[in-house]
């Protein structure tokens, strides 16, 4: 429990109608999870705004209300504090409600398009292996140490993420790793976090349903390196050429990896195989069990990293070494046939490209490359041609399908996918509108030492289909078809 006023420090007030000693229980922007003695937060949100919920909150003995407009009628006993901005203002007032967690402990973010997911599990997994208890925040679950905490969001809301922050410095966490996706930034999620440091893994086209463009989509990202203080470490990508866009107008210490140009930590990729890749990481040669040139630079962000937090190069090399990738991330079935079977997250045009070049670059020649993608419903419609145009291109069969059709009609997210396919590349192409049977079909076409790439999932468990969440997952159903079909 904590007073108003102190919640409210570095928040900025235009008016206040009430007690500003008023306690508080709990914090929380929806109305229907209000009981007394909370306070209920006001937000202009995607979809509702929380300002028509004022009242409804109140009624359920709300004790205060920060907003940004006053309601008609303001309620005896409640103290309403109009804020400039709620969605700010919340994020300032979790952190201050939960005792400031992220000044308590080394809090890095990774964001950018793709290899945020496997980027924060390898510095997870590296400061663990070096003796540290560690925290982390990812699509594919939060830790406190060994405890899992379900995920839901790239990016949970502020108060989710103080919670969790607070709950490790609680355990006697000493790191955390967060992935931070561009929704967050934009809606101020990470507002009044202390980060000691930043990484840039590279932009490419994804969110413009949102974003609306892709040059705010960058100014999006931007602004989490704008905001770094100059007490934190910036470190970008430098072979994407926004990674200099990113260090414009930061305070933070300037830092770059790359495997093309000129950096601070730099790589060459001695060997790439299905078993691993071989890299000479500033004038060092390490085996690394992750796989293709993406990876390549997922590692050199961790080792970057972990040098600029103050950790031995070679005690972080020897860790990477020792770790696998992320769930869903290029990870390859065990079937006991001779069939590769990989299962990938990529689920934009630049990350099926890098996938599939690094298959292409790995394979013999003689193996058929059989790719099963589909696109995400009620989300960006642009990329959907492109995703099966990078298909076509890179594989010699491919199935387009469902991938989480949301609201949309299925048929029509293919629909849109084959406006990608080219008049030359129309036979090699088969549209299932069953995912389940698209993975069948891919097994039962596949012949000895073929490769199948099941895109667009990876680690997801579900399939949202007209607002209902199915268990689908698939690794176990490649596995399963692999092994009915094989056999």
């Amino acid at each position: 429990m904590a007073v108003l006023k102190d919640i409210l420090y570095k928040v900025k007030l235009l008016e206040v109608s009430g007690n500003m000693e008023q306690e508080v229980k709990r914090i929380t922007f929806n109305s229907k999870d209000v009981v007394k003695g909370d306070l209920f937060i006001a937000i202009a949100g995607t979809r509702f705004d929380g300002h028509h919920f004022i009242q409804d909150a109140t009624s359920l003995d709300a004790a205060s209300v920060i907003c940004e407009y006053f309601p008609a009628k303001l309620e005896k006993n409640v103290t309403y504090v109009k804020v400039d901005h709620s969605s700010k203002a919340l994020g300032i007032m979790a952190a201050n409600f939960y005792g400031n967690p992220s000044s308590k402990l080394k809090l890095w973010g990774v964001t950018g398009t793709n290899g945020k997911t496997t980027t924060i599990t390898l510095l997870y997994g590296v400061f663990s292996k070096l003796g540290y208890k560690t925290g982390l925040i990812s699509t594919v679950a939060n830790q406190i140490g060994d405890e899992v905490i379900k995920s839901s969001y790239t990016t949970p809301d502020a108060l989710q993420i103080n919670k969790l922050l607070a709950g490790m410095v609680k355990a006697g966490c000493t790191h955390c790793f967060m992935e931070v996706s561009s929704h967050a930034i934009s809606q101020n999620r990470i507002t009044g976090l202390d980060f000691d440091g930043c990484i840039f893994t590279n932009i490419t086209h994804e969110h413009l349903d949102y974003h609306g463009t892709f040059e705010e989509y960058i100014r999006i990202k931007k602004a989490f390196f704008d905001g770094l203080s100059m007490y934190a470490c910036a470190l970008v990508n430098a072979d994407d050429k926004r990674g200099k866009i990113m260090l414009q107008n930061t305070k933070a210490r300037k830092k770059t990896f790359s495997l093309k140009n000129i950096s601070d930590y730099k790589a060459k990729v001695l060997s790439n195989t299905f078993q691993g890749l071989e890299l000479n990481i500033n004038d060092k040669e390490v085996w690394f069990k992750l796989i293709g040139t993406f990876n390549a630079y997922n590692i050199l962000a961790v080792y970057g990293a972990a040098v600029e937090i103050g950790e031995n190069g070679e005690d972080v090399l020897t860790a990477i070494s020792e770790m696998d990738a992320a769930s869903g991330r290029f990870e390859q079935i065990r079937s006991g046939s001779d069939i590769t079977a990989i299962v990938d997250y990529a689920h934009t045009p630049d990350a099926l490209k890098n996938v599939l070049q690094t298959i292409k670059s790995i394979r013999t020649g003689n193996e058929r490359v059989i790719t099963v993608v589909g696109c995400g419903g009620d989300r960006d419609k642009e990329k959907r041609p492109l995703m099966a145009s990078v298909a076509c291109k890179y594989s010699d069969k491919v199935i387009l399908t469902s991938d989480n059709p949301r609201s949309e009609d299925p048929e029509a997210i293919i629909r849109d996918m084959q406006e990608g396919v080219g008049p030359l590349e129309f036979k090699k192409t088969l549209s299932m509108v069953d995912r389940e049977e698209a993975i069948k079909t891919a097994c039962m076409l596949a012949g000895n030492s073929d490769i199948i790439l099941v895109a667009g999932k990876g680690h997801e468990i579900y399939q949202e289909i007209k607002g209902v969440k199915h268990p689908f997952n698939d690794k176990d159903v490649l596995g399963k078809m692999l092994s009915l079909t094989r056999h």
